[in-house]
């Protein structure tokens, strides 16, 4: 395993100098909790959002500590499943996982590490093994040894790269299988690995991109966990251990800063690594020169670094030499197809008929992955026919473009667009291709021609396009035609878009070099004039995406900073979205602001922990949509202020119902000055009463609760006071009509909170001396840890 997992091969596979791995490896930013849902969202896009995500909210996890997670669990973890977007670091986590074992260094009570990738399994799909037939197939040393009692061993198996898995895994009619002696297929084999049913004491530990994080059944995992990438220090880490000139590492990180794009992107661990690719040869040949600042820009270089390499290593040219051969321009034009082919396909992963659609000769493979193998990657398992990706989704999008725009600036033709027989040699305008890609890639839902736009957009610049001169044989796009598309994209934001899409078009419009109206809002910020009132749509998106671009921590969001207005805050969702903390109340927000939240409390990538609604109309039409959010098992808020919000008894029980269904995440909830009923407190003290809710702050101030048909003083019937639940820590019930004949069950009720109870608030109430003489019954026992105790009195 030591030889095996020392060296790493960054960006490529089997080509180019080996690096140690020990030598470059930067701690990643992991996080434990999440669940297997599935995430079709593009993966730059969760980066993205990501980037703001990186803080001490969150359990963080060492690499070491994979199955011990972020604090000792009370179960052992046998089955950890970690999310990862392509590129982020989970192959290479799982090697410096094996080698820290391999080298004595980490987990010692560990005996067999087997490290599997799916590639390596999906050829084996239609023969047969046993569990210890598979170990001493790939690990012959464990055969020779004579080793198969793998059940009296502490064993840890690794499969890497669920994403890429061709195996049926029918969870529900495979056949439980417990003997690992017997043969069965593969899929089998792992489905009852994986469920404890084979070889129960083995640890397991699976990778997997996001969106193929639901091919197992959550229930199969006790622990979640997801590889963010690095940090900002991390970042800067990496790249001084790259360069070992110091002076040198500061430039490039300095620059990396100043570009919003590339110091997203350099949250990725592979992006890190074209960053430095590039840079270097660019410091190398322009000395003093301006660096790339735009993603076209940085992709652009970085095929033309290849190119070089290639004239140079393989052909024998001198770096002076045109980079750009009739035999360099085809092979681009090939993998720019294959690319463009496939992301329509949404394949990541090539196999031979895919190369040979493309017209890449299957015996020149080879050469196609050893010549460019930053771009262009061969992976041969043990017993597995060559399978080919590039090195990331990026890679491809990028490529995708390029074959785009070369095709529609030699021909005319727009791929984009499903062209009729009669129509294929028909030209198009430059400006009408440009607008047509913008309205493609508005219409995907999911983004995932988000940064294929962005590519195609930047290779329309003038300025792009000298750079690739020798691959370019003419232009069709000018400044007019740029200018235009700008309009264009100006004239989008102002339409109704979600915020995904508003933000990405900021983003084109940074390839296009126009930062005009993000410009504007900077001015009006920074000159302490800014009328919300006055903002056009466009510049509200502008004012989002900005506040989204900061530098600064979203720990707090506060609408009256803006403007108080459902408009305000139906514009700004994205910024509530990426906030830690949301203050929201009073800013006469309706259901229709309940509905936009609901989508945010359900979202895998909100950071939503505190949301004060307080002094709103939401009424309960707009709790009940709230409700459906907090029922998401994404929902991770924390703290809910629904302070006089004119909740009924219909509101109070779709909130109660909707708690029940999801009561692991809300510590804090209040609820004063609304009117709740009977039936919504009933379900409350049902739900507080259950040991799993981690409620430990209950605000219930002027509420009437169960009130009598008696003038005052009001009576409060027991289902009001028997929701004190075991372990509340504060808990207030100010103006709630308590009299004394209440206290019976409130003493009752306290009782059971001796030793939790910090608080109580029990403001102007009718107890009468009667009532608190019951009450210090309470407060005399031995146990009791109450420290503030409110009991003003009205009467």
């Amino acid at each position: 395993m030591k030889e095996k997992f020392q060296c790493v091969f960054e960006g490529i596979a089997k080509a180019g100098n080996p690096t140690l791995l020990n030598q470059i490896y930067t701690e990643l930013y992991i996080t434990e909790g999440g669940t297997a849902e599935v995430n079709n969202e593009h993966e730059v896009r969760q980066i993205e959002k990501a980037s703001k995500k990186l803080d001490n909210l969150e359990s963080t996890i060492r690499h070491e500590d994979i199955f011990k997670g972020s604090h000792e669990k009370d179960e052992p973890i046998r089955t950890v499943l970690t999310k990862g977007v392509a590129g982020i670091g989970k192959t290479v986590l799982t090697q410096k996982y094996t080698l820290d074992w391999a080298e004595d260094k980490a987990n010692q009570d560990i005996q067999f590490i087997f490290p599997f990738t799916f590639r390596e399994l999906n050829v084996l799909k239609e023969e047969k093994f046993s569990l210890v037939e598979l170990v001493h197939r790939f690990f012959k040393e464990t055969k020779e040894a004579g080793i198969s009692r793998f059940e009296d061993f502490q064993v840890v198996f690794i499969f890497d790269g669920l994403d890429e898995c061709r195996l049926p895994l029918d969870f529900h009619k495979s056949t439980i299988l417990t003997d690992p002696r017997k043969s069965t297929s593969v899929d089998a084999l792992l489905i009852n690995l994986i469920r404890g049913k084979l070889l129960p004491t083995a640890r397991l530990w699976i990778t997997t991109r996001p969106a193929a994080a639901n091919q197992i059944p959550p229930g199969c995992f006790d622990m979640v966990t997801e590889i963010r990438g690095f940090t900002d220090p991390q970042k800067e880490e990496y790249f001084r251990k790259r360069f070992r000139d110091k002076k040198q590492a500061h430039r490039i990180i300095s620059h990396i800063k100043t570009s919003r794009s590339l110091h997203i992107m350099c949250h990725i661990p592979v992006f890190c690594w074209i960053t430095a690719t590039v840079l270097e040869h660019v410091l190398k040949t322009r000395e003093g020169g301006p660096l790339p600042k735009t993603l076209t820009e940085m992709y652009i270089h970085f095929l033309v670094v290849q190119a070089k390499v290639k004239k140079v290593k393989y052909d024998g040219g001198a770096e002076t030499d045109p980079h750009w051969s009739p035999e360099s321009r085809k092979m681009i034009e090939s993998l720019g197809k294959l690319a463009f082919d496939q992301l329509q396909k949404g394949n990541l992963i090539f196999y031979e008929s895919d190369l040979t659609e493309c017209g890449i000769n299957i015996r020149a493979a080879s050469v196609y992955s050893g010549v460019f193998t930053q771009i262009f990657k061969e992976e041969r398992g043990l017993y597995q026919d060559k399978v080919f990706c590039f090195i990331h989704l990026s890679v491809q999008e990028f490529l995708a473009a390029l074959h785009v725009h070369l095709t529609f600036s030699n021909s005319g033709l727009n791929l984009l667009e499903e062209q009729k027989t009669s129509q294929k040699f028909k030209t198009i305008d430059p400006t009408f291709f440009y607008q047509s890609a913008v309205n493609k890639t508005l219409e995907s839902q999911n983004g995932h021609l988000d940064l294929f736009l962005r590519f195609l957009l930047g290779l329309s610049l003038q300025t792009n396009q000298v750079l690739l001169q020798g691959l370019l044989t003419q232009t069709r796009s000018t400044s007019l035609t740029n200018s235009e598309t700008v309009q264009y994209i100006k004239k989008k934001l102002s339409e109704n878009l979600s915020a995904e899409r508003s933000i990405n078009l900021f983003h084109c419009l940074n390839e296009l070099n126009d930062l005009s109206l993000v410009e504007e809002i900077q001015q009006y910020t920074s000159s302490g004039s800014l009328s919300t009132d006055e903002l056009s749509p466009a510049q509200w998106s502008a004012l989002a995406f900005i506040l989204l671009s900061s530098e600064k921590d979203l720990e707090v969001f506060d609408l009256k900073n803006y403007s108080a207005s459902e408009d305000a805050f139906l514009r700004l969702m994205p910024v509530v979205k990426n906030s830690n903390t949301a203050l929201l109340g009073g800013c006469n927000l309706s259901e229709r602001s309940c509905e936009a939240l609901s989508s945010v409390l359900s979202s895998q990538s909100s950071n939503l922990r505190e949301l004060d609604l307080s002094n709103n109309n939401l009424h309960d039409s707009g709790v009940k949509m709230l409700s459906t959010g907090l029922q998401s098992l994404c929902c991770t808020l924390e703290t809910l202020r629904l302070s006089g919000c004119l909740i009924t008894e219909e509101g109070c029980t779709s909130l109660a119902l909707a708690l029940s269904s999801n009561p692991s995440h809300l510590k804090e909830l209040d609820l004063s000055y609304n009117q709740p009923g009977d039936s919504g407190i009933k379900l409350l003290s049902a739900g507080l009463m259950d040991p799993s809710w981690r409620l430990d702050t209950l605000r219930y101030e002027e509420n009437r609760l169960c009130w009598s048909d008696a003038p005052p003083p009001f009576r409060v019937e027991p289902a009001g006071v028997q929701w004190l639940r075991p372990g509340l820590k504060k808990c207030k019930l100010r103006i709630c009509g308590l009299s004394e004949m209440s206290c019976d069950y409130l003493a009752a009720a306290l009782k059971s909170n001796l030793s939790h109870l910090r608080e109580l608030d029990l403001s102007l109430n009718d107890l009468q001396d009667s009532g608190v003489k019951q009450l210090c019954g309470f407060l005399e026992s031995p146990g009791c840890g109450l420290e503030i105790l409110r009991s003003v009195t009205m009467f």
